[in-house]
Order: structure tokens, then C-alpha cells, then sequence
């Protein structure tokens, strides 16, 4: 398997490990119900798939002794990074069990909090699991029965990571980028629909606030001098 393959693995497991985090973000929420429970239960697994698939090639690739210095870079380069997605797949597994012990359906010990989130978070799930529609098979007592699925994946993600770093030696420190710093978020291919394009959007937003406050600060400044001299020559005629 060549380089190109390699990449396409991986940024499938980083697409459907950000769809994961999303979903995360709605527990607890209005938006909260036994449909995103099982969204959640689908891509995680989903994820885990994917990365057991990567470790398998990228093992493979970086134990064989053949391939040329510039692969090896390149490889190790696609191993920290596949390392990373790893362990904030791992952090979002920890967050879901947390909050899902803390707002459980079936006998909810707390009322759903109101963040703002509405509408359904089917379309996200699609996408992570690149189906057109949703079919929901889930039984009634998924949130409880699916936390005990969860802490069980959680250790065999923490012991995947642990056999990672014994299989394969490759220090974070010493791989070198091939982008500079933030080159994702001056590229003009990262606007639209995609959560940049929406910072930027939200950053440009109050530019036109603050000129309009500067506006406004301005003619107040300007009002209040003219009445200060107004007031000056009333008490000089006065006198």
C-alpha cells in the first residue's frame, strides 16, 4: 500500500472521529435522545474500525527495512498523526462516558441542560458513517446497556495506544511538519462550509460592529463639545 492509500485511511478516521466529537457535544443537551445514543454507539465503532486499519498498514509499513529514508518520513509523519487522532478519539470516548452516567435517559436524574443546540444530529451521523440515511435499531435501554460497551472500548483503545508505542518507535519530537503553523487556516480551500470558514465568517462579523461603535463614539464626543461651549458662552453672557 502506497502513501496516497495511507492518507486516504486516515483522514477517513479523522472524518468520522471529528463527526464523533460533534455528537459528544449534544449529550446532555436538548438535542440529547435514544436516536443520538445510537448515532454515538455507530461511529464510535466505526472509528475503532478505521483504526485498527491504519495500525495494521502503518505497523507494516514502518517495520519493513526496505522502504527508501524519504518514505520512512513520510510514514512516521502519518504515524504521529494517526497517534493523535488516537488519543483525542480516546478523550471524547472518556467525555461521552462521563456525561452519559451524568444524564441518563431511561431515569434521568437531571434535566436536559439548555445550551442552544437544537435539531436533529442525524445528517452529522450520516456523514461519518457515509450513508444517505439513518436507520435507528436501537432498544430502549441503549444509554444503559451502551456505557458498558463503552468502558470496555475505552480500555481496549488505551491498550491499542500502549501496544502502538511498543511496536513502533517513533518520537513526536523529531518528526518534522510539512506545512507551517496555521497554513491550513490562510489557504482558501479551508473557507465555505467547513468550521474555519465559519471562524473567519464569526471573526469578520465584528469589524463592522466596532466600526459602528467608533461611529458612534465620535458624534457623541462631538455632541457633548458643542453643548460644553454652548453652556460656556450662556454663563460668560450671564456674567
Amino acid at each position: 500500500m502506497g502513501k496516497d492509500e495511507c492518507k486516504t485511511m486516515l483522514d477517513a478516521l479523522n472524518k468520522v472521529a471529528a463527526c464523533y466529537r460533534h455528537l459528544v457535544i449534544a449529550l446532555g443537551s436538548t438535542s440529547d435522545s435514544q436516536n443520538l445514543r445510537e448515532e454515538l454507539k455507530r461511529t464510535r465503532k466505526k472509528a475503532q474500525e478505521l483504526a485498527v486499519a491504519n495500525r495494521t498498514v502503518l505497523t507494516s509499513l514502518l517495520k519493513d527495512k526496505s522502504i527508501s529514508k524519504d518514505d520512512r518520513v513520510e510514514y512516521e509523519r502519518l504515524w504521529v498523526l494517526f497517534s493523535s487522532s488516537m488519543e483525542l478519539l480516546e478523550v471524547d470516548m472518556k467525555r461521552s462516558l462521563e456525561i452519559g452516567q451524568d444524564f441518563p435517559l431511561k431515569v434521568p436524574t437531571r434535566h436536559l441542560i439548555q445550551t442552544g443546540m437544537t435539531g436533529s444530529t442525524t445528517a452529522v451521523a450520516a456523514r461519518a458513517m457515509s450513508v444517505q440515511n439513518m436507520k435507528y435499531e436501537a432498544d430502549g435501554n441503549i444509554d444503559t446497556a451502551d456505557l458498558r460497551d463503552l468502558q470496555g472500548e475505552i480500555c481496549q483503545v488505551s491498550r491499542m495506544m500502549e501496544e502502538m508505542e511498543m511496536k513502533v518507535q517513533v518520537a513526536p519530537w523529531a518528526v518534522e511538519a510539512k506545512q507551517e503553523p496555521g497554513a491550513e487556516l490562510k489557504s482558501n480551500m479551508s473557507l465555505g462550509n467547513s468550521s474555519v470558514g465559519v471562524i473567519s465568517n464569526c471573526d469578520e462579523e465584528p469589524k463592522g460592529d466596532a466600526g459602528f461603535a467608533s461611529i458612534c463614539a465620535v458624534l457623541v464626543f462631538f455632541a457633548v463639545v458643542t453643548v460644553a461651549l454652548v453652556l460656556g458662552c450662556l454663563v460668560i453672557n450671564m456674567s
